[in-house]
């Protein structure tokens, strides 16, 4: 990923990952190691249609941010460099051009995290001119597991939801109504989380296995290369990528 200096008329790009630590940020960004190698080899997205077993995921260090990835999209190359929370260099300071929040399906706190931590983060120190794009990702999609019979009659483990207020980019705050009823998000509960902080895009993906990790690379590398047009990545509605 220590490519030679970009030429000065290709685009560079820089993609924020937000969210809780332990959510798989890390593994997603090293996924996408693989899945979207540079230089590219032909005129459209460079994804690997068939990624090698989770044990082979190369280790990633956060001293190595930004990881930059090339890739060639509508015959134009372009250079992405990705940051998460971890980077050296503070990430308040950075100027994103798409932020990426990322919860683990899981893991109901991280998603209700996105709308009472980060969400703020992005309206205080991103968002000035409230054209940033947006996209809710959810990870670790392999750990998924249904409800029981259990927690849907009787409520056990649910979580008290966060519901916009209107303030700021659908910054939330607690009511009575809860989410769900099961440890895992269910796709449902992190599409309706994303309607309601006014995002751009939702996704969900296994970093570990794979699955669906090529199509949401695909929706990241279009809305980057959006961002470098005059109508800018900003949708009308919300995208949705579940299986």
């Amino acid at each position: 990923m220590d490519y030679a200096s970009v030429p000065p008329d290709i685009p560079e790009i820089t993609v924020l990952l937000l969210g809780d630590a332990d959510v798989g940020k890390s593994l997603f960004l090293s996924r996408l190691t693989l899945g979207m190698p540079a230089p590219p080899s032909s005129s459209s997205t460079s994804l690997a249609s068939d990624p090698p077993p989770p044990y082979s995921l190369p280790t990633l260090h956060d001293s190595s941010q930004p990881f930059a990835f090339d890739i060639t999209l509508y015959n134009r190359p372009y250079r992405l460099n990705f940051y998460d929370t971890a980077s050296p260099t503070s990430y308040i300071l950075l100027r994103p051009h798409f932020v990426i929040l990322c919860y683990s399906i899981a893991s109901r706190p991280s998603l209700e995290s996105l709308s009472t931590r980060w969400l703020p983060v992005i309206n205080t120190h991103f968002n000035h001119d409230e054209n940033l794009p947006v996209m809710v990702l959810g990870l670790k999609r392999d750990l998924r597991k249904q409800w029981t019979v259990g927690e849907v009659e009787g409520g056990a483990g649910a979580q008290g939801s966060v519901m916009g207020d209107g303030v700021g980019r659908g910054e939330g705050r607690k009511e009575g109504k809860r989410m769900g009823k099961g440890e895992s998000v269910m796709p449902h509960e992190g599409l309706q989380a994303a309607q309601r902080m006014l995002c751009d895009h939702y996704a969900e993906c296994s970093a570990l296995t794979g699955e669906l990790c090529r199509q949401v690379l695909e929706d990241v590398a279009r809305t980057c290369a959006k961002t470098t047009t005059e109508k800018g990545a900003k949708s009308q509605g919300m995208d949705c990528l579940v299986m």
